[in-house]
C-alpha cells in the first residue's frame, strides 16, 4: 500500500519548467529521501504534496486522497515541516506547542510518547521565545509541533539545512524513531551522505528525478573503479590528473580528489603520472562509490 502516489506531476512557472512530469510512490512506513541539490525541484514537488501549490499536470494522492480534491482531509492527516522556519518566533516553545496543539483539537500531553527524546531535549526551555533558540532548537521545536496531532505521513523539507552535523545525526535518529510509531516519512535533502539514511530515494535534478531506488542498489549501479587521491594541493593535482589516460572524470570530493577510471589501473600506475607531473601523492586507495560519485556520474555521463 502506498502512503503517497505521484504519476505525472508537474508544475512551471511562466517559463521555467520546476517539476518536469514525474511519477514515484512512498510506501506506508517507509522513510523516502527526494535528494538533489538547490534548484532540483524538491521544494516545489512538496508544496503540491502539501496542498499548497495545485500541479499543471498529473496528480498525487496522499493516504488514497487527492491533493487537490480533498485538501482538507489531507492538511490534518499529514505533519509538514517548511524548510524555513515558520513558527511564531515571540511566542514560547511552551505556547507554540500549545497553538498548534489547538488547531488541530488536540491537547500537547496526548503525543508526547510519540515524540520521545525530541521533547525531552527541548522542555527545559519551554519558556523561552522560539527566536531566541538555536538552529538545532528552532528544528526540534518545528518537529514536535509537525507531530502534534499524530499525523499519517511526515513531510519535511530540507529539515536539516544549516544545523551543525550533531544536530543533523540527532534529528535523522528522531526519524528512525517516528517511524517504528508507524508513520510514513517523505523527506527532501540536499546532502548527499544523509540517503544512506532513507530506505528508498529519488535523486533529483533540474525538476527530474534521475534515479529511483534504494541507496545501496544505487550505490552497486556505479561499475567503474574509483580511487581516493591526495596532494598538497588538489587544486593543482586535479588540473595536472585530467590528461590522465583512459580518465572518466575527476572531482573534489573533501580532502580527497575522486579519480573516475574507465578501465582497471593499479595505484602505482595513478602515481607515477602524478609524480611525472610534478605532484606528489600524499595518499591514494582505491574505494566503493557513495551517492555522490553516483550522482555526478550521472549528471556527466547520463
Amino acid at each position: 500500500m502506498s502512503a503517497i502516489a505521484v504519476n505525472g506531476i508537474s508544475k512551471n512557472f511562466g517559463e521555467i519548467q520546476a517539476v518536469k512530469p514525474m511519477s514515484f510512490s512512498v510506501k506506508e512506513g517507509e522513510l523516502f529521501g527526494l535528494i538533489g541539490p538547490d534548484g532540483a525541484g524538491k521544494t516545489t514537488l512538496i508544496k503540491i504534496l502539501v496542498t499548497v501549490l495545485k500541479p499543471d499536470s498529473g496528480f498525487a494522492t496522499i493516504d488514497h486522497h487527492d491533493v487537490v480534491k480533498d485538501y482538507h482531509y489531507i492538511r490534518n492527516i499529514i505533519g509538514y515541516m517548511p524548510g524555513k522556519f515558520a513558527l511564531y518566533q515571540d511566542l514560547s516553545i511552551e505556547e507554540n506547542m500549545k497553538f498548534f496543539a489547538d488547531v488541530f483539537g488536540t491537547k500537547l500531553e496526548d503525543n508526547l510518547e510519540l515524540m520521545g527524546d525530541i521533547y525531552k531535549q527541548i522542555e527545559p526551555f519551554k519558556k523561552r521565545r522560539a527566536g531566541q533558540l538555536s538552529g538545532g532548537m528552532k528544528q526540534k521545536l518545528a518537529l514536535c509541533c509537525a507531530l502534534i496531532h499524530r499525523p499519517k505521513i511526515l513531510i519535511l523539507d530540507e529539515p536539516t539545512t544549516g544545523v551543525d552535523a550533531v544536530s543533523r545525526k540527532e534529528f535523522w535518529n528522531m526519524l528512525q524513531h517516528i517511524r517504528t510509531q508507524g508513520i510514513s516519512i517523505l523527506v527532501s535533502t540536499p546532502y548527499m551522505d544523509e540517503a544512506a539514511k532513507c530506505d528508498r530515494i529519488a535523486l533529483m535534478q533540474d525538476g527530474s528525478i534521475i534515479a529511483l531506488d534504494t541507496p545501496q542498489a544505487i550505490r552497486d549501479s556505479f561499475t567503474y573503479p574509483i580511487f581516493g587521491i591526495r596532494g598538497a594541493n588538489n587544486y593543482h593535482l586535479i588540473e595536472k590528473m585530467k590528461s590522465f589516460p583512459h580518465l572518466r572524470s575527476i572531482y573534489p570530493s573533501g580532502e580527497f580528489a575522486h579519480l573516475v577510471m574507465n578501465q582497471e589501473i593499479t595505484l602505482q600506475e595513478i602515481e607515477d603520472f602524478a609524480a611525472k607531473s610534478g605532484e606528489k601523492l600524499i595518499e591514494s586507495k582505491l574505494i566503493k562509490a557513495d551517492i555522490e560519485d553516483c550522482f555526478i556520474e550521472m549528471m556527466q555521463h547520463g
